[in-house]
């Protein structure tokens, strides 16, 4: 016992003098336990043979130590490592089979009683010392929860302020917006009014000058809408049938006569694998992802090629996968600045904005809505030679079958050479030419005379507009100032559609839709409705169709839009 005893003290200084230079308490504390068990077993099966009191009181000690240092798996271990072996000998003993040739060493009571007062102080020093550090635990759970919750608190603070200064900030682009649309709408109405009665050449080439103006400061108007339209999570992608074959005509359509304006060979390959394809998507996103990829490409090239390409990578039947490029021989984009491209309001230099404009909107749009797909753009730049940015997108694809026979049997190509006045091909496949008249007067022939139109609008200039280009179509429409005269128009007159701007004083346009659609004659009742407004809230077509109105255009407007607008209403 001597022996035993001063071998257990070496140990516990050596590792006292260890865990004080290097305190790796799990490593000490497994060898602690392993030496409290070995002296355990060695005391129970070979020194004392016998269990008392210290034998039992070591294996509270190596239960309630391992425990609590350990945890449960090792805790368990250990305790059950100490207790079979002890409990195995007390029925060996019972059955008076357990005998080795040795002789048990006897302890005085004395020795007992140090023993046992010592290992009553080490359960005591032990459960005293981890109930102190339970209790600190709680105490610091309750302050922690006490500070969680009053950060939860100015969290949810943080949040509506927030959300109020979100709030805040769209309506203020949607009321700037609105106060910008409302002039531009009668600049470039007039623009297109003064463009359909044959002016001289010079007179409109200041008019193409005036248009492209307007055009430009809408184009960032829209930007700044929609890239914050965007940023606040209002983007909802729809999943409806549509043609891409067709989808490509009408986008690159228009961008081929700015390629030629700039001298640039502009090519459109659409795989002939698409021809009879019917896919399910957001064909309004994608033309805006598109669109800006090509209007990107033309503004950063001052000579070369423009090509867009559409590619079947995958077809599985009811999935197929497309891959989308669009190259450029333009300035091309320096390895470091390929990431800064995408960011809001970013171009590639402060040279870069000076020489060629723009908000820097356009990429950071086109990168947020494929994100918000869970896609990607790569891209790959040289400077000096040129851009390639690339996407691919899934679809799924319908059984509908579109005619094959309006288009080309081979890869669909789309091109604009270098000379001027070459023909563009639109979405039906037949060529026209770039300089043809608009067809909105001729459309409008039919309903000529014979078209009682009620137009609610409150700005004079706005109004004007609208009584000259009505003109332009042989018609004379009768005028509301507000939705309150509207409503009282009706309600003693016969017409055949309603075109109805939403914001005016006394009664709006949505009260006065609402008024309408509750009148008894069922002639008046069901009118059809357009909404013409210059707003741009993010919900508007929610509240135009709430509201019971047939349709919705943006001011500023295309005649061909409106008038189109107006006979499938008028026709239906």
């Amino acid at each position: 016992m001597t022996y035993t005893t001063a071998i257990l003290l070496v140990v516990v200084a050596g590792l006292f003098k260890y865990l004080t230079y290097k305190p790796e308490w799990r490593i000490i504390s497994h060898m602690l336990l392993i030496v409290g068990t070995l002296v355990n077993l060695f005391s129970v099966f070979f020194i004392m043979q016998d269990v008392n009191l210290i034998t039992i009181q070591i294996i509270i000690l190596v239960i309630v130590f391992s425990f609590y240092m350990l945890g449960q798996n090792w805790g368990m271990f250990f305790s059950l490592f100490n207790l079979l072996p002890v409990l195995l000998f007390l029925v060996m003993k019972y059955d008076h089979n357990y005998y080795i040739d040795f002789k048990p060493e006897k302890s005085d009571e004395s020795t007992t009683i140090i023993g046992v007062f010592a290992n009553f102080i080490l359960i005591i020093f032990i459960h005293s010392h981890f109930y102190t550090a339970f209790i600190k635990n709680i105490k610091m759970l309750k302050e922690t929860g006490e500070e969680q919750a009053a950060l939860n608190i100015e969290f949810e603070k943080a949040i509506v302020k927030a959300e109020k200064s979100s709030q805040v900030q769209s309506e203020f682009l949607s009321t700037m917006s609105h106060e910008i649309r409302t002039p531009l709408n009668a600049v470039i109405g007039m623009s297109n009014l003064l463009m359909m009665n044959s002016p001289r050449p010079d007179q409109n080439e200041n008019l193409d000058i005036l248009k492209f103006s307007a055009n430009n400061l809408l184009a960032i108007v829209n930007d700044v809408l929609d890239f914050n339209k965007i940023e606040s999570g209002k983007v909802v992608f729809e999943k409806i049938k549509f043609n891409l074959v067709d989808l490509m005509h009408n986008i690159c359509g228009g961008q081929i006569i700015k390629a030629e304006e700039k001298g640039l060979l502009f090519k459109l390959d659409v795989d002939s694998a698409l021809r009879k394809k019917v896919i399910f998507g957001d064909p309004t996103r994608l033309t805006q992802i598109i669109f800006n990829l090509i209007s990107n490409a033309i503004k950063f090239t001052a000579q070369g090629n423009i090509w867009v390409r559409v590619t079947c990578l995958e077809d599985r039947h009811n999935n197929i996968t497309i891959g989308f490029s669009v190259k450029d021989t333009g300035i091309g984009i320096k390895k470091d600045n390929l990431e800064s491209i995408f960011e809001p309001f970013t171009q590639e230099s402060i040279s870069t904005t000076r020489q060629y404009g723009g908000t820097g909107l356009g990429l950071a749009i086109v990168k947020r809505l494929l994100e918000l797909q869970g896609l990607h753009m790569h891209v790959n730049s040289k400077v000096n030679e040129g851009s390639e940015f690339s996407f691919n997108m899934e679809f799924p694809v319908s059984t509908e079958v579109t005619p094959a026979e309006r288009r080309a049997p081979a890869m669909q190509t789309l091109s604009a050479p270098l000379a001027n006045g070459s023909a563009v091909l639109p979405a039906n496949g037949s060529p026209v030419s770039a300089a043809s008249p608009p067809v909105v007067p001729e459309q409008a022939e039919v309903l000529s005379g014979s078209l009682r139109v009620l137009i609610a609008e409150d700005n004079p200039v706005n109004v004007m507009l609208m009584k000259k280009l009505f003109s332009k179509w042989k018609i004379i429409p009768t005028i509301a100032e507000n939705g309150e005269r509207a409503v009282e128009i009706i309600q003693y007159g016969n017409f055949d559609i309603i075109l109805m701007d939403l914001q005016m004083p006394v009664m709006n346009g949505f009260d006065a839709t609402i008024e309408i659609r509750k009148m008894p004659d069922p002639a008046k009742a069901n009118i059809p409705i357009i909404a013409l407004t210059a707003s741009a809230l993010f919900d508007i077509k929610d509240q135009v169709t709430a509201a019971g109105m047939n349709g919705y255009i943006a001011k500023p407007f295309k005649p061909e839009e409106l008038m189109d607008k107006i006979q499938s209403l008028v026709n239906a």
